[in-house]
């Protein structure tokens, strides 16, 4: 099963920030394959999505980026500003307590094995 656009739109900047916040620096197709690694292929992120967000969050001051070539390719990598890293933890928190919230108001009760 994988999650609705809808879903993800609210939520995709904060997992951008978590990767670059895991992983110091990362372009954006390593940034789509790693979040299919990481969901079992239940969230797929497309660069229709990813690069308007990653141009959102480097306006925001939140990520810097860093042009490298590779042979005749051009690599543009994203990492987190130290206002980013911030903001980070405050996403973070954001969607933790969200979505402790929405299990509440949905009574959906944590399965224990």
């Amino acid at each position: 099963m994988n999650y609705s656009t809808e879903l993800l739109k609210g939520t995709l900047k904060t997992i951008v920030l978590k990767l670059l916040a895991d992983n110091k620096k990362m372009y954006g197709y390593e940034i789509t394959q790693r979040v299919k690694e990481l969901t079992l292929n239940k969230i797929q992120i497309t660069e229709g999505a990813l690069y308007p967000t990653l141009h959102s969050l480097e306006a925001d001051g939140f990520v810097t980026t860093e042009t490298e070539f590779i042979g005749k390719r051009v690599r543009k990598y994203y990492s987190l500003s130290p206002t980013g890293k911030t903001k980070t933890k405050e996403k973070v928190s954001e969607l933790a307590n969200f979505m402790e919230t929405m299990k509440f108001l949905l009574d959906i009760k944590t399965k224990t094995t």
